[in-house]
Order: structure tokens, then sequence, then C-alpha cells
């Protein structure tokens, strides 16, 4: 009986799963087909566009009820196969596979629903212009068939299929929404072909509409809202925002900024919304001040807040936000930048009396920001603007240095040959210091620190003791000096960091005309006498200056400088070697010159040939007349005791030349002698005459009459000249047993080969040169 019973049982249980198998591959089988027939409506719904929309609600009920089967068979499974699961582990896995693979499928036909029902509510809401629905439906398909496309083994064609049919329809929706952004901000601007100049922005104009209603108290306006949600949801809010920025910021904005003469008109048109345009007002002003650019900016931005930005959006990357917020990232940096460079760069003072009165500009500027920050176009605080606003000092400092180095070069640059004339009584212009004592007690400290106890016997020096010569110096470099005073005087009562500032750009002038002149004028100096002759002064000049400039200012600068640190003294050296050079360069030129001209005269041998003398008076003619030119070049213009220093050596420069051409003759004769003698006379007589340190003829007979101070062989030469006519008796005489005129300036032996040359070999010269020795 036993026995019975348990045959009857495992009949049963292996019936029982035979007809679960049967049952399972028939789901399958209905699966299979139900996948074949769905993917074949999906193909022709976006693949091959063909309407089947019966078809394909029948195929989901199909897919619902296939569905149920499922979950009813898979929990049969669950409850009636645990019993046998050690006997049926290998089927019972299948099995399961089986159904897994099967839910899947599902589960794909769930997504596929899911985009087809997104699209369609798409397409309805895109006809009815619901833009945010439309975007957020295009979300969901996108969603969908990124679903898709993450399950390995899906219809490749099928998903290319929706993946175009996406693409499609959302550069569709983009369309749309710039369409409708197109009409709620309209510009219109000046072609590509006009001028950039003012005027050529005055075409420029934007119209902000209502947003398709004729209600302009709705604000904002639900197109406005819905067009720049939508585009925010498909990423492309930002884009948008950007260009429209780019178009702000070029045709609107940084003109109004540039343009003193440019203001912007705000006029309301009933029943089409905002006009903004420009208008041109006729100004004398070169640059525009910070009021009038804060006013023009915030009437733009205050105009488009009200109209057009002042809109909420979500973004999933960075959460709700004003639309203002974006506008302001993108143009605050170009914008603030441009307000600096050409509005607050224009208004910084040129003198430090009106830095007191920059304050108002100052807080101008923070409520320019303060009123962008109510609109959210700016986020944080202390932003460049400010900082540059704030910093007035040290940007004063840098642009009156940088004038101040301009101005400079530009002097350093110009003609040499304008001059003034320097006097004892040519004076500076420089602002009236205060008193080292007035002020604070620190102030009278250094001014007790700067008395000097008298002495009982003073001496007082002469007026024009420390004065410089008379001379005349460049124009442009007697004003260079005042600009130097000039910019002292600024530093005097500024603040320690802009009056440091200040006098290093004072010791950059200097060292700064120290390498630009004589490199800029070169050529110049050395082909001019008469620009070198001004150089020199015009160093002497800065040097003499240099001297007392740094304690003339010390006491009155801030420290350090009033410490010790203020002082030009060390310039000094460099800048009357600089002038010494260029002269004598100059000296230099002439010097050869002279001798290439006295090289011309055939070493003035065999005068009694009329070649050879011509050749010779003609070297001489040159000589004197090159010197009389310098004379004449320099006349006034140098310093009377540099004056005759400087043609007492070229002059004795010819004359030293013209004793050693002589002395090296070995044979004069007669007649050589004669005409040696003539043109020596000539240098004599004319030589003195080439001395006119002044314009007034009769002050420069004294120097005329003194040119043995400044020709060291004036005497030598003339003593040759009176032995060229002499006779051997008259030669003795003036030698006078080496203590007489001649033999100061020739020695025995230069004086024997000079009589052996003169004279012929008889005893009277034989005599004559037994008598003259050395003392």
């Amino acid at each position: 009986m036993a026995s019975f019973v348990t045959e009857v049982l495992a009949s049963s249980g292996k019936l029982e799963k035979e007809d679960l198998n049967g049952k399972i591959s028939k789901l399958s089988r209905k699966v299979e087909e139900t996948k074949e027939e769905v993917c074949d409506i999906i193909n022709k719904r976006y693949n091959e566009f063909l309407p089947s929309m019966q078809g394909a609600e029948a195929l989901m009920g199909q897919a619902e009820e296939v569905s149920k089967e499922i979950d009813i068979l898979k929990s049969h499974i669950e409850t009636e196969v645990q019993h046998n699961l050690h006997t049926a582990v290998t089927e019972h896995a299948k099995l399961k596979q089986q159904l897994e693979r099967n839910t899947t499928v599902i589960a794909m036909l769930r997504h596929l629903e899911e985009f087809h029902i997104a699209m369609e509510e798409f397409h309805k809401a895109l006809l009815e212009k619901k833009y945010v629905i439309s975007a957020k439906q295009l979300e969901k398909a996108r969603h969908s068939a990124d679903s898709l496309k993450a399950w390995k083994g899906s219809e490749l064609p099928l998903l290319r299929a929706l993946s175009s049919e996406l693409t499609v329809q959302r550069e569709n929706l983009i369309y749309h929404l710039g369409d409708e952004w197109k009409r709620l901000a309209v510009w219109k601007l000046p072609s590509s072909k006009e001028s950039t100049g003012m005027k050529s922005f005055l075409k420029t104009e934007l119209q902000l509409t209502l947003g398709g209603t004729k209600e302009p108290q709705q604000n904002p306006p639900p197109l406005l809202s819905c067009v720049l949600q939508a585009l925010a949801i498909q990423g492309e809010l930002q884009h948008k925002i950007k260009l429209f920025s780019q178009v702000l910021l070029k045709y609107l904005l940084k003109p109004l900024i540039m343009y003193p003469s440019l203001n912007v008109e705000v006029s309301e048109q009933q029943g089409e919304g905002t006009l903004l345009s420009l208008q041109c007002a006729e100004t004398p002003e070169e640059h525009p001040s910070p009021s009038q650019v804060y006013t023009k900016v915030l009437v733009v931005l205050k105009t488009l807040h009200t109209h057009l930005l002042d809109v909420s959006v979500a973004d999933v990357s960075v959460g709700e936000r004003k639309v203002s917020v974006i506008l302001g990232d993108l143009v605050w940096q170009e914008m603030s930048h441009c307000i600096i460079h050409e509005c607050l760069l224009h208004s910084i003072p040129t003198n430090s009396s009106q830095l007191e009165q920059y304050s108002v500009v100052i807080k101008e500027t923070e409520e320019f920001e303060k009123s962008l920050k109510e609109m959210q176009y700016l986020r944080g605080d202390a932003t460049e603007l400010l900082k540059y606003a704030r910093d007035i000092n040290c940007h004063f400092a840098s642009k009156k240095c940088k004038d101040v180095i301009v101005a400079a070069r530009k002097l350093m640059t110009s003609e040499m040959h304008n001059t003034v004339k320097i006097t004892p009584d040519s004076k500076l212009s420089v602002t009236k210091l205060p008193s080292p004592g007035s002020g604070d007690n620190k102030g009278k400290q250094k001014a007790k620190k700067l008395e000097v106890p008298r002495l009982e016997n003073e001496k007082q020096l002469g007026a024009l003791t420390l004065c410089l010569p008379v001379c005349r110096i460049s124009e442009s470099v007697q004003q260079l000096m005042e600009l130097a005073l000039h910019t002292l005087s600024e530093a005097v009562g500024s603040s320690s960091q802009c009056a440091t500032q200040l006098f290093f750009t004072v010791r950059n002038i200097f060292q700064l005309f120290y390498d630009v002149v004589p490199t800029y004028h070169k050529g110049n100096l050395l082909k001019f006498p008469h620009l070198a002759a001004i150089q020199h002064n015009n160093c002497m000049y800065i040097a003499h200056h240099l001297l007392t400039l740094g304690h003339q200012f010390r006491p009155h600068l801030p420290d350090p400088l009033s410490e010790g640190a203020a002082t030009f003294v060390d310039l000094v050296p460099g800048f009357r070697k600089l002038g010494a050079q260029c002269f004598l360069a100059q000296l230099n030129v002439q010097r050869a010159e002279m001798l290439e001209r006295l090289s011309t005269a055939r070493n003035f041998s065999n005068l009694d040939d009329e070649e050879n003398y011509s050749a010779a008076s003609k070297a001489v003619r040159q000589v004197i007349h090159q010197l009389k030119r310098l004379g004449t070049v320099w006349q006034d213009v140098l310093p009377v005791n540099i004056y005759c220093k400087a043609m007492g050596t070229l002059l004795n420069t010819a004359i030293s030349e013209l004793i050693a051409k002589i002395m090296m003759l070995e044979d004069i004769s007669t007649e050589d002698g004669e005409h040696l003698h003539i043109l020596c006379q000539t240098i004599i007589e004319e030589g003195p005459l080439v001395f006119i340190p002044l314009p007034e003829e009769g002050k420069n007979k004294k120097y005329q009459e003194e040119v043995s101070v400044y020709v060291t062989k004036w005497i030598t030469f003339k003593e040759l000249v009176i032995v060229l006519r002499a006779n051997l008796q008259e030669i003795v005489d003036r030698w006078a047993e080496g203590k007489g005129p001649l033999a100061l300036e020739f020695c025995s032996s230069e004086m024997k080969s000079l009589i052996r040359a003169l004279f012929q070999n008889t005893e009277r010269r034989a005599v004559a040169l037994s008598k003259i020795k050395d003392s």
C-alpha cells in the first residue's frame, strides 16, 4: 500500500513538472512573439514612420497580460517548486534565467512605452507653446532612451532610430525657443560695413517686448519665464545669455562707457514693450566722468532687469538662480575692465591737492556696486573696480610717474639747439615749500636738528661763489629741471609710499637723461661743435642742481626719505664726467681736422717753391679759419673759462704741430726762413683774435691779451718766429748762456739743430754753437 502511494505521488510530481515546463515554453514563445511585434511597431513608428497607433495599443495590452501571467507563474514556481529544490536545482535555475530574461524584455518594453508617451506629450505641448512641459517630456524621453542603451544586446537599429528622433526633436525645440527669444529681445545693430566710430553706434536699438502679452503688469510675463526655464532645462540658457551679453557689451555698454557724448534713452511703446536706444549730446569732455558712466550703465541694466532678466530658473547643475546672475557673471569682468581703463584711469587727479576730492568717486563706485548687487548682477565684495578706486594714492603716483617719465623723455629727444642763457640771477620756478618747523612736533624736532650755531667770526662768502658760470643751456633741460622740481613738490605732503615713488621717479629722470641723450644725439654731438658745447653745459647745469636738490626737499618729505635717503649727490660725478667726455670728444674731432689740414702743408719744407708755399699758406689759413669759426660758434655758449681753455688747447695743438715741423727741417734757406716767418707771423697776429668768448667786442680784448695763459706753447712759438729772422749774434744774446728767454723755451740741442738748419757752416756759426750750452 505504501509503495502504491509513493508511486502515485512521484507520478503526480513528474506530471506537474512536465506541465510546468510546457507552460514556461509556451509563455516564452508568447514573450518572443510580443517582443518582435512591439519592436516592429516601434521601428515602423520611429524608423519607417508608419502610423500604427491601434496595433501598438493592442500589443501593449498583450504585453501587460503576458507580464501578469509571468508574475503569476513566477509566484507559482516559488511556492510549488521549493519542495523539490534539492532534486531540480539545475532545471529550476534554467527556468529562472529564462524568466529573468523575460522580465528584462518586459522592462525594455515599458521604457519603449514611456519613450513613446513622452514623445507624444512633447509634440502636444510644443503645439500649445507649453515649452517647459515640452522640455521636461523631452528629457523623460531621453532618459528612457538612455535606459535602453544600458542593456547589452539591445536592438541597435531601433536605438539609432530613437536617438535620431531625440536629436531632431531637441533641435526643433531649441529652434522654437530661439525664435521666441528673438521676439522677446530684438536687436537693431549698425552694419559691419560702417565705421566703428561713435556715430555708428547711434543706430543701435534694443526692443524688449512684453513676452506675447499686452498686460505689462505681469512681471515676469508667462511666456518669458517659460522660454527661459525651457532653455535652462535643455542646457542652452547659458549659451543664449552669453551671445546676448556679447552683443550687449559691444554695441551698448562699452560705447556708453567710452564716449562721453553718448547717452541711453528708454522709451515705453504701448503694446510693443520697451525700447533702448543711443542718443548723441555734444560735450567738450574727452573722457566721461565716473558718475556719468555709472548712471548710464545702471539705466541699461535696470531696464533689462525689469523687463527681461528678473526671472528665476532651475538648473540641474547649480540649482535655482536669477537670469541676471548669469548675465552679471558674463559681463562684469570685461565691463569693469573697460570702466577702469576708459574712465577711472582718466579721472585720476594730476595734482596731489585734488586727491581729497576723489573720495566722491569712491563713494559713487560703492553705490554703483551696491545697486548691481541688489539686482543680483554682482556677487561678492571688494571687486577690482572698487579696489582700483580705493587705491587712488597708488594710482596717482603711478600715473604721475608715468606722465613725468613720458614728458621727460620727450624733452630729452627734442631739439637741443633752442637755448636759454643762465646767469647768476636765473632761478627755477618752484612751489614755496613749508617751513621745516611748521606742523607737528616731529617736524619741529627736525628743525632743531637742522639749526647750526653761528660762529663768532663768521665770514660771508661772495654772492656768486656757488653760482653757475654764465653760459647757455638747452631750453628743454631747463624745463626738465623744472619738471623734476615740480614732481618733488608733489611728493611733499604725500603719503610715504607715494612720496617714495615720486622721488625715485625724479632719480629715474636723471638716470634716463644720462643714458638716452648721449645715445639719441650721438651723431649730432660729434658733428656739430655748437651742440657738443650745449650738451657740456647741460650736464654741468644738472650736476650743479643735483648737489643741493636733495637737501632742499629732504626736511619736507616723509620717512624714510627725510632720514637721509633723499639725495642726488651720487649722480653728480657721473654727469660731470658725461659733460666733459662729450666736449672732449668734440675737441678731439676738431684737433684731428686741424692736424689733417696741416698735413697738407708738405712739412713746410722748400717754401721757395711757389707750389709748396701755396700749400703751406693754405693750410695755415684753413686752421685759422677753423679756429675763428669755432670761436664764433662757442661764443656766449660756453662759460668764459671753459671757452678760453678749449680755444687755447686747439690753438696750442696747431702751434705745437707747426713748431715740430719746423724743428724737423735740416736745411732752411734764407727765402724759406722768410716764408716761414710770414706764416708764423700770420698766426701770431690772428691767433689771439679767435678768443672772443663774449658777444661784446670790447670785453674780449682782455682775453686776447692773455693768450699765453691758455696756449702753452705761445711764448715758445714767438721765440721761434724771432729766431727765424735773427742773426747769430741776436740768437746768442737771447740765449744768454742758458739764462735768456730763448733758453727757457728750447733746450740746447734743439737750438743747435735750428742754427745748423738756418745758417751755413762757418766759423761764426761754430762760435755761436759753442756758446749754446745748457746753464
